[in-house]
């Protein structure tokens, strides 16, 4: 079995899969970027989508959440 962990961020990798940190469940590598690696990541980020436009960002979750959460 093959590990890799971000010493940025702490996402890990077991066999080549992105798992998100906390629930360990399969993750997405481009989701990851747009939410933290595009905004925090450095050189010392080992995400391969790091730098890529896509996938999920906060903009994205809260332009959802204020379409379920109308002002009036």
């Amino acid at each position: 079995m093959n590990t890799k962990t971000c010493q940025k961020c702490g996402a890990m990798w077991i066999d080549g899969q992105h798992y998100w940190t906390g629930t360990n469940k399969p993750g997405n590598e481009l989701d990851l970027a747009g939410l933290v690696c595009n905004k925090l990541g450095d050189d010392t980020c080992i995400n391969p989508c790091r730098g890529q436009d896509g996938g999920i960002t906060w903009e994205k979750r809260l332009t959802e959440l204020e379409g379920d959460f109308p002002k009036d």
